[in-house]
């Protein structure tokens, strides 16, 4: 397997002792543009270590996020799992991500056998664009400058706001095509893992679409994700995504995942900071 930084950052190693062995280390990022840590950066490392807890029995159905602080993208951070639960069908895990004394997220995940039987149903992938036709190696519509030099691993084409088949109740939105331009070992905690990296790329900055030319500071506040069904992130995603509604300096946003035979594999839901600029201020904080 070759040497992708991916899962290189992915690979979360044990920290703890006898007396506490669910404490992990996440490998700082490899970054060229970013100073604080991205947000999916945590939340995919705090997900690979409450999975480390958890058997191979059971996956990830939902997680339940608050980013608390901004990290230093270039320090590594330390995961404390607590183990809430442990059932038949479901168990729990609480996960705090930490620099130093700073807290900087904290996470609860739930994981389910997958064997239950019920009614079955989901949206069907939407009529935009197969990711073909679309231009590659554009710019990443995430209010992080230059952000496709750390994302170059991946493979992300935009459709465009003309061809975007958008719902009559949708304010601002677009879709994004993605995939990862490598092939990626065949493990369900893996792509699960991969995809909630993903996940924060370019979902906040949805809500500018309807205000083009608005200088927002834009931050992650809390973030969530519902896994339905297993995904492989080196084949092509369709990232649906919308802004329901923005005020009060923040703005609520919500992606659903489809993959390209047009089943939905997992929704999104992210509320972040989109407060007016101060004079001579950036969206995002940049290197100088």
């Amino acid at each position: 397997m070759q040497d992708y930084e991916l899962l290189r950052v992915l690979d979360v190693q044990p920290l703890g002792s006898r007396q506490e062995p669910d404490i992990f280390l996440g490998p700082a990022m490899d970054t060229e543009v970013f100073v604080r840590t991205f947000g999916g950066h945590l939340a995919a490392q705090a997900l690979a270590a409450a999975a480390r807890t958890v058997g191979v029995d059971k996956q990830v159905h939902s997680l339940h996020s608050y980013f608390l602080a901004g990290g230093d993208a270039e320090q590594d951070t330390t995961y404390t799992v607590r183990r809430i639960r442990d059932g038949r069908s479901f168990c729990t895990r609480a996960v705090e991500a930490h620099q130093g004394d700073t807290l900087l997220y904290t996470m609860t995940a739930s994981f389910h056998h997958d064997l239950d039987k019920g009614p079955e149903h989901a949206e069907v992938l939407p009529a935009v664009p197969a990711p073909g036709g679309l231009p590659a190696d554009g710019p990443i519509p995430s209010g992080v400058p230059g952000a496709e030099q750390d994302f170059r691993e991946w493979d992300i084409r935009v459709v465009p706001a003309n061809e975007n088949d958008r719902e009559p109740a949708t304010v601002s939105g677009r879709s994004v095509w993605f995939r990862f331009r490598g092939g990626l070992p065949d493990s369900d905690a893996l792509h699960a893992t991969a995809l909630t990296y993903m996940s924060d790329m370019t979902l906040l900055f949805s809500s500018l679409e309807a205000h083009p030319g608005y200088g927002a500071q834009l931050a992650s506040l809390d973030h969530a994700i519902w896994f339905f069904r297993p995904v492989r992130v080196d084949g092509w995603l369709l990232y649906r995504q919308s802004s329901p509604s923005a005020g009060a300096g923040r703005a609520l946003t919500q992606g659903r995942i489809f993959d390209a035979s047009g089943a939905l594999v997992a929704l999104v839901v992210q509320e972040g900071l989109a407060r007016q600029l101060r004079e001579g201020a950036t969206q995002v904080p940049m290197r100088s």
